[in-house]
C-alpha cells in the first residue's frame, strides 16, 4: 500500500523533514507527499530524486501531490556516488561550532530574515553528531530568551547533547539576563576557547 504523508499548511523545510523521517524508518518503494506550496513541491521532489525515486507531480493549482516510485538501479548508483569506496566519512571526527549573532538571516526584509532563521534552527538536527556547540552573541541571544519562536527546538538540541552558550555581556546589554530560558551564560574567553577547539566555525 502506497504511503501518503499530508504536509499541507507546512512551510519548508518541514515537508522534506517529515519525508526524510518516514524513509529512515520504513523501506518504502512508493510514496505520496501532499503539499500546498511551490517551494515544498520543488524541495520534496529534489529530495526524493536524490533518494533514488522516480518523481512525478500532480497538481490542481493549490494542492499538489509529489509521488515517488523507488528505482533500485538509480538508488544504487546514487549510493555509490555519495559513498565512494575507500573514503571515510569525516562526521565521526568533526566538531562544528555555530556562531549566531542575529535573530534573522540576511538583510533586506527583516520579517523574512526571522522566518529563515526559524527554519534554519529547526533544521539543525539534520547535521547529526557533527554539530557540537551553538554560541549566541549580540542580538542572536534573543533567540534563547522568553517568547523565542525556536525555544523548544533549542531545548531539544540541548537535550540531545549539543552545548548552547549565550553571551552574558550581550544579555546584560539588552536587558535580557532574566529572560534567558535555554543555554549556559558564558563569556568571551569561553567563546574564543570554543573556536580554538572546534574543527569548523560557521558564522550566521
Amino acid at each position: 500500500m502506497k504511503k501518503k504523508i499530508d504536509c499541507r499548511n507546512l512551510q519548508c523545510p518541514a515537508p522534506v523533514l517529515k519525508t526524510k523521517e518516514y524513509l529512515e524508518k520504513e523501506a518504502a518503494t512508493s510514496i505520496d507527499i501532499i503539499v500546498d506550496n511551490d517551494a515544498a513541491v520543488e524541495n520534496v521532489s529534489r529530495f526524493l530524486d536524490f533518494q533514488g525515486f522516480e518523481v512525478s507531480v500532480d497538481s490542481d493549482g493549490s494542492i499538489s501531490t509529489v509521488s515517488g516510485l523507488r528505482d533500485p538501479e538509480k538508488a544504487k548508483k546514487l549510493e555509490t556516488v555519495s559513498k565512494p569506496a575507500g573514503i571515510k566519512s569525516r562526521s565521526d571526527n568533526q566538531k562544528i561550532l555555530l556562531m549566531i549573532s542575529s535573530e534573522q538571516i540576511g538583510k533586506g526584509d527583516d520579517e523574512l530574515g526571522r522566518k529563515l532563521m526559524v527554519n534554519f534552527v529547526r533544521t539543525l538536527k539534520e547535521m547529526g553528531k557533527d554539530l557540537w556547540r551553538i554560541v549566541f552573541v549580540n542580538h542572536g541571544v534573543k533567540l534563547s530568551a522568553k517568547n523565542s519562536a525556536i525555544l523548544e527546538e533549542l531545548k531539544d538540541l540541548k537535550q540531545s547533547g549539543i552545548d548552547i552558550l549565550v553571551c552574558g555581556a550581550c544579555l546584560t546589554h539588552l536587558g535580557l539576563m532574566e529572560e534567558k530560558k535555554v543555554g549556559e551564560t558564558t563569556n568571551m574567553l569561553d567563546i574564543v576557547t570554543s573556536m580554538q577547539l572546534a574543527d569548523k566555525v560557521i558564522n550566521i
